[in-house]
């Protein structure tokens, strides 16, 4: 469905119509990010108080606390989370007030889902620092514009979660990624805590990765690559 970042991003979509809210919401999960629902301005402030966002995806007109007021308070409270407000109201003066308020771009209704994913992405470069398009790690290697994975020259084809996984552990570099983190990163507010779902997760990756072994796990501690980077 198209290129996914490789920065595994976690987006707040803000929407009260909730049939968009959760199309929206499938569309991104598909290009695996992590994404959490809000129907209404007052839960969206209460989300984006207790979770860290890379991206909100903010309709304008909602029920509770608008919009408007959404997008003010995140900035006012040092948020570091993107913004791109939704709105059916298209003309210039309305786009000029959103980003006044704070949005750091803008996306009249009707829109294709096409250019949402483009304009989640373009913000979601903004809001981390750069990595290479292609990451690199032994022999392994993941191209984040065609969301590909091989190693030693062999297609390897992952999950969006297995994805998501070695995404962020290669991003870190050989630094240690704990199961929390991994968690908090690449599943969404709904993951428990308690699961194993991480665990079984990494069994797949290394399977599918082959041998030798690509990840280490540091019991009680977490995760990283094993071996140099290339």
């Amino acid at each position: 469905m198209g290129a996914a970042s490789v920065k595994h991003m976690r987006v707040l979509v803000v929407e009260d119509e909730k049939t968009l809210a959760r199309y929206i919401a499938e569309g991104l999960r598909d290009r695996a990010m992590s994404v959490d629902l809000a129907h209404d301005g007052t839960t969206a402030l209460d989300k984006l108080g207790s979770g860290e966002y890379d991206i909100v995806v903010l309709d304008r007109d909602l029920p509770g606390a608008h919009g408007d007021e959404v997008c003010r308070r995140l900035i006012a409270d040092g948020g570091r989370a993107r913004v791109l407000m939704l709105t059916a109201m298209a003309d210039v003066g309305d786009r000029v007030t959103g980003l006044r308020l704070g949005a750091d771009d803008y996306l009249g209704k009707p829109f294709d889902f096409e250019e949402l994913v483009a304009r989640v992405d373009a913000l979601g470069r903004r809001s981390r620092p750069a990595l290479p398009p292609v990451l690199r790690h032994g022999g392994i290697a993941l191209d984040s514009g065609l969301r590909e994975v091989t190693r030693d020259g062999r297609p390897v084809v992952l999950s969006n979660k297995e994805f998501g996984v070695l995404a962020a552990l290669m991003a870190a570099g050989g630094a240690v990624v704990s199961a929390e983190e991994l968690l908090r990163t690449v599943w969404d507010e709904n993951a428990d805590p308690f699961t194993n779902a991480v665990r079984i997760t990494m069994h797949r990756l290394r399977g599918k990765l082959g041998e030798p072994t690509a990840i280490e796990t540091l019991p009680g501690v977490g995760y990283r690559m094993a071996g140099r980077a290339a």
